[in-house]
């Protein structure tokens, strides 16, 4: 354990954890992208229920036989609230080191473009872990939902939720902010892991506004399309629960 602390009391053992950690949450998001996006596969043919609710009942029954229903669910959340609890405190932590370590009257112009990079990935990360808590009480357990939710209801928990303009406006704003964070996070983590080179440095840097793109736009894309008149209203609960 003492080796364990010892790494991680380093700024580059707290930097390694932040890129780790960053890596797995990356993943996550493009995972979750990915099933948001069923929700333009419209209703099954036969049954009628809509096939994003088919994939959430699919999630919740991963390994049910020996960890009960939605159990893997559950131990997935468990290692991501790990993964942003470590993230955020790596990452307030070299935030302080760094600015205990800012010579005083340090002008130079790229100093103060890094600073400035360094405060939209603490601030907006602040921020980022503010709407995990909001997005888990309005669309996990429907706690802040108020209107109508229904759990495996999937379809229309999104319909009923991206009517407000108020909500739908603020989850527009959280992933442009989360798209800001990936790209700052994921060119960082190029460099912490040793990936990035001179030659390859174009390249890495045009992959990481790729992924923060793809992310905004693969993300935006529900609320955007609901609030838009562009999906139809749910014609059945559904069948899942």
């Amino acid at each position: 354990m003492s080796l364990v602390r010892d790494f991680y009391g380093s700024t580059i053992g707290k930097k390694v954890v932040m890129a780790l950690t960053g890596l797995v949450l990356v993943g996550f998001a493009v995972g979750h992208m990915a099933g948001n996006l069923k929700v333009f596969a419209g209703a099954d043919a036969t049954t009628g229920v809509y096939k994003i609710d088919h994939y959430g009942e699919f999630l919740r029954e991963i390994g049910s036989e020996m960890l009960g229903r939605a159990g893997f669910l559950w131990i997935v959340r468990a290692i991501l609230l790990t993964c942003v609890v470590l993230h955020a405190a790596s990452g307030i932590q070299l935030a302080r080191l760094n600015r205990k370590a800012k010579p005083a009257g340090y002008k130079v112009s790229s100093y103060r473009s890094a600073n400035a990079a360094s405060r939209t990935m603490l601030y907006g990360g602040l921020f980022l872990i503010a709407f995990i808590v909001f997005h888990i009480l309005h669309l996990t357990t429907g706690t802040v939902h108020y209107r109508g939710f229904v759990e495996g209801a999937v379809y229309a928990n999104l319909y009923a939720a991206f009517q407000s303009p108020a909500v739908a406006g603020f989850y527009l704003l959280s992933m442009a902010l989360l798209a800001l964070h990936l790209y700052h996070g994921t060119w960082s983590m190029f460099q912490t892991l040793g990936v990035d080179a001179p030659n390859w440095n174009g390249t890495l840097r045009a992959a990481a506004k790729v992924v923060a793109l793809a992310l905004f736009v693969g993300f935006s894309a529900v609320p955007v399309s609901i609030f838009g008149g562009l999906l139809k209203p749910p014609a059945v609960q559904s069948a899942s629960n």
